[in-house]
């Protein structure tokens, strides 16, 4: 097994920066979309308000393992990763069917692509 470069090593470090930074947009965006959503609503409007606030706990779960210092055993860091793409994902498609929600769904798509390309870095 080689070391990696200093090419390489950046390239993760920035990548993961990159992926902990759209988790905190991301969570931030879907907070503030659930705080708007009526909790009296129908039942559909209920399951976008929970699932904003799940992405949104999961989103800043994420940024933190991804800011700690000290090493993370890569499997659990891609458990992680790959659970926030899917949270976020799912968390878009209920904020398409939400008028005024395209900047938020927007960021948990933003989202998800960071995790994707940080999983890509980690292969």
């Amino acid at each position: 097994m080689t070391s990696p470069t200093a090419q390489q090593l950046y390239r993760f470090l920035e990548d993961r920066f990159a992926c902990a930074q759209a988790c905190t947009e991301c969570a931030r965006a879907c907070a503030v979309r659930a705080s708007l959503v009526d909790p009296d609503g129908s039942d559909r409007h209920e399951r976008v308000r929970r699932l904003g606030i799940m992405c949104a706990e999961v989103c800043d779960a994420t940024c933190h393992v991804l800011s700690e210092e000290g090493r993370q055993d890569e499997g659990e860091i891609r458990v992680r990763l790959e659970w926030c793409r899917s949270v976020c994902l799912e968390c878009a498609g209920a904020f398409d069917e939400q008028p005024g929600a395209e900047s938020a769904a927007a960021g948990c798509r933003s989202c998800a692509e960071a995790c994707s390309e940080f999983l890509r870095s980690l292969a």
